[in-house]
This record gives structure tokens, sequence and C-alpha cells, in this order.
């Protein structure tokens, strides 16, 4: 298949999210973040261009004025405020780069790598005991070139600076890594010579490290586990703070209960038995029987309409799904006993597995997971008040 880095991001942060924009192709307005991000990617592009002089701090500011989209915010104080940013955002640029310092080997680079194996053919009989290969595309905001060797760069236009492990171990750089390496393969020869960074536009820093062969690899495992999983069609919901600016939250069962006005679709007895159950929950004289037939009602009605959350005025339930796994004691034999961790757990129990998860090596952790199967699902509803 073919996947691009946004959408490999998007999956990990929320499958559903994937589906409804990957493969149903249910389109949504750009969120007023990202169009300042494109348009700061665009001011980035424009003065990094190569020319015979660089352009001035009046110049970057003309481009980003022409730039600018205004319609995207929802009243004219945000609008300023946002402008009034990127204009600091620029300014800053220039206070701490000089563009005609900077040997820029190419801008917004374009690129698609292959990942996997090949399935082979031996005479008129095809093997396919090794997976397809998959495409992996994207775009490199700005590759130069150094003194000692290269420097791969992207810019970010996001609030919060992560930590500088995490860049350490940032999938994308890899990705663009690798990416750069079938352009310039004789450079694997010299991987600490090559730089990868973010550059955090509304703080002014720039966070580099490097890679090695071995976590380019790592990089490429990681694509192909989520490959599965899209093949294996999961597309399960998941909650973060991200959902704030999700565009599909009418038509997410997380979130589609939220605009139960607008659908018409709500009778009072469900509206009464959800504010009654999240008051009830919290009250310390709580009445079990009552609460259990608030809650059939409820789940009943989850399942009817398709939500996994309700919206009440008192507050939001939500459903809880536990699984218990089982595991296939024999496979499991076969990848521990070789580490002598296998007398650890005979009795191949969820508690002992855990205790010794955390102290074995990530491939193994792996083979691990792909030897578990769902034994038990119970589904609890949780409450947040308002």
């Amino acid at each position: 298949m073919r996947i691009s880095y946004s959408a490999f991001d998007t999956y990990k942060n929320c499958p559903l999210k994937y589906k409804f924009q990957q493969i149903d192709h249910i389109k949504t307005p750009k969120s007023k973040e990202a169009v300042f991000g494109t348009t700061l990617h665009s001011v980035m592009k424009f003065i990094h261009t190569p020319g015979i002089l660089s352009p001035t701090l009046d110049q970057a500011m003309e481009h980003f004025s022409n730039s600018w989209n205004p319609a995207v915010f929802e009243n004219p104080d945000e609008e300023r405020a946002a402008f009034s940013q990127g204009v600091k955002i620029i300014q800053d640029y220039y206070k701490r780069n000089n563009p005609a310092d900077f040997n820029i080997a190419n801008l917004e680079s374009r690129f698609q790598i292959e990942i996997g194996k090949n399935t082979e053919s031996h005479g008129n009989k095809r093997n396919d005991t090794e997976s397809n290969r998959h495409i992996i595309s994207g775009i490199i905001d700005r590759i130069d070139r150094t003194e000692d060797g290269w420097e791969i760069i992207d810019y970010k236009t996001t609030k919060k600076m992560p930590t500088q492990e995490r860049v350490e171990n940032d999938i994308q750089l890899s990705v663009y890594l690798q990416a750069f390496l079938s352009q310039y393969p004789g450079e694997a020869q010299n991987m600490d010579k090559i730089k990868v960074s973010l550059y955090f536009l509304k703080h002014g820093v720039k966070l580099s490290a490097t890679r090695t062969l071995e976590q380019l690899k790592q990089s490429e495992e990681m694509f192909l586990e989520t490959i599965k999983l899209i093949e294996e069609q999961k597309f399960e919901p998941q909650v973060s703070p991200l959902c704030d600016w999700c565009g599909y939250q009418n038509i997410c069962p997380m979130w589609k209960h939220k605009f139960k006005e607008a659908r018409k679709i709500d009778t009072e007895e469900i509206n009464n038995a959800i504010d009654e159950y999240v008051n009830l929950k919290s009250a310390i004289s709580l009445t079990k029987d009552r609460l259990g037939k608030l809650q059939e009602t409820i789940v009943n009605y989850m399942a009817q309409e398709g939500v996994e959350r309700v919206f009440g005025q008192a507050g939001v339930i939500g459903q809880s799904l536990r699984r218990t796994y089982k595991y296939d004691a024999k496979k499991l034999k076969e990848i521990l006993e070789p580490l002598d961790k296998w007398e650890d757990v005979l009795k191949v129990d969820g508690i002992a597995l855990k205790n010794i998860l955390g102290v074995l090596p990530a491939p193994t952790r792996r083979e691990i997971e792909k030897v578990k199967t769902v034994d038990k699902e119970t589904k609890s509803l949780i409450v947040k008040k308002k």
C-alpha cells in the first residue's frame, strides 16, 4: 500500500480518524492552525530559496502578508493575534539566522521510498511468505549541506516543544533520513555526519540528533506493523487532547452525541437517564439497583445509536472496554526459553508477564504481542462530571 508520514501519524493518534480521512475520503475544512502552519512553511521556503541575494526581512514580511488568509479565523481579534504572532516568528527567525549563511541543497523535496520485502517468484510458483513492498511518501522541508556533512530540517509550529529524547526517537525524522539515503546511498557510511533537526518556529529553537542504521530499521518495522493493522481494518477511535481540533467529531462515536440537538435523536427518557446516572454515580448513598437499570438503559442506547460516549447536562458518560488476554503457551515458550525467562511465567498469566516485559528487548516484546489474543471483553461506564 501507499502511505504518507502524515497518514501514518494520523493512524497512530486515532485509527478512526485515519479511516474517515484516508479510506472514506470525508473532507473537512482545514483548521486555522493548519493554515497558519502552511503559511509559515511558505515563508521559510521563500526565505531560503537560492538566489543571487537572500530575501530581506521586509521582503519576507511582504510574502507573509500576501499569503495570509484571514477568512479561517472566527473573529477579527483572533485573526489579528495570529497575524501578530506570525510577524514575531519571522522577526525572531531573522535575529537568529542569516539566510545567506546556509548552503541549501533542497527545499520541500518530495520523496517515495519502498519498505518491506518483495514477494518473490520461483519458476511458476509464487512465494507469498514475505510481505509485499509498501511505499512511504512525503515532503522534506529542507536539506542543508554542512561543513562536514548534511542536515535534514523539518519546521514545526506547535505550541509545545518536546524533549531532546523525543527528537532522538522521532519517527518522522527517521523516515526523512531514510528518504535522503535513497537519493544519496553512499552517505550511509557517514551516518554520524548527518543531522536530523526539528526547528520550532514559535520558540526559535532547533533540536538536533543523529540516527543509526538500526534505528532506521526499527522505524521501518513500526511502519510495517501499522500498515498491517490498517490492512486488518482495525480502526478504533482514540480520545486525546487532539480531539479538540478534529473535524470529524459529529460522526465519531466518541463525540457525535455531543451534537444531539442538531441530529434530533434524543428523547426525554434518555436525557434524564444520562443526567441521573451522572448524579447517582457521584453520590455517596449510591443506589446500586437503580444504577444498574440506568446503565442498562444507557448501554442499550449507545449500541442502538452507535456511539461510545453520551453527553448530558450533568456530565459525560463513556464506555470503558476491558480486555483480558490469553497466550499461546507453546509459542510463548519458544520466545522466552532462550532468554531464561520461561520459568518466570510458567503459569502464563498476565501479571507475571507484565513484571518481566519491561526488562525484555523491544523485538522480544513485539514477538510476544503477536502471540496474544483477546480472551474476554467487559464494558463499564466512566463518568466525567461537569
